[in-house]
């Protein structure tokens, strides 16, 4: 069972799509957040369905949007709640993930997952301790929790992307070396770009390079 909901889909009927891009938004958010990057996304992405759930609990600080888990420091919740509530988003992120392949019927090797802000920190926790590989993990704006844990945990390695703005003044952009240390240290593949001038979001830049990504590692041709 999960907590976790789809807001939206978009792409060939269910069953009949060749690959999937799971979109996981950032904190305070909804899935329809981010399904909107389908549009300039899937005239390249030939028989790719694009989904995009809300996360679990109603976010504390915007009760019209949603949030993984809580976050101390901006909504003034008790460290170990965040803790205890990241370790629940997380089962249920697990639980979502397989349930969407098989009703889906697309396997992990060709599903892409790509986070934004707290959907980034999500990716980067769950899909290393998969028990098998996602094609690849696109992660904006966002950090690496856990970094002690990771080199114990992993299981598999998926290659991934990280894309932050220099002018991000929400999750710091030192976020995205520290991550990909720790990443490459535990035998990932990490590529990264850095949107010039861009604060706590998507850039044109950033999203056509995480277009090359997905298409690359799916193997769709340019279109």
């Amino acid at each position: 069972m999960t907590r976790i909901l789809d807001a939206g889909r978009k792409g060939p009927p269910v069953g009949e799509a060749t690959s999937l891009v799971v979109f996981l938004h950032g904190y305070g958010a909804d899935g329809a957040d981010l399904l909107g990057l389908a549009d300039p996304l899937a005239p390249h992405l030939p028989g790719t369905a694009f989904v995009a759930p809300n996360a679990p609990e109603v976010c504390a600080v915007n009760p019209g949007g949603f949030q993984w888990f809580p976050i101390p420091w901006i909504d003034g919740s008790d460290p170990a709640a965040a803790e205890a509530g990241m370790a629940a988003a997380v089962r249920d992120l697990h639980a979502y993930l397989d349930g969407l392949a098989e009703e889906e019927g697309v396997p992990p090797p060709r599903t892409v997952l790509v986070g934004f802000s707290q959907g980034t920190m999500m990716a980067l926790d769950v899909a290393p301790r998969r028990a098998e590989a996602f094609a690849g993990i696109v992660g904006f704006s966002g950090r690496l929790l856990r970094p002690e844990a990771l080199a114990e945990d992993v299981q598999v390695r998926p290659p991934v992307l990280l894309i932050h703005g220099d002018a991000d003044d929400v999750v710091p952009p030192a976020s995205l070396p520290e991550a990909a240390q720790t990443l490459q240290a535990a035998g990932f593949d990490v590529y990264a770009h850095v949107m010039k001038g861009t604060g706590h979001g998507i850039a044109p830049d950033g999203l056509s390079v995480a277009l090359a990504f997905i298409r690359e590692r799916l193997d769709i041709e340019a279109s």
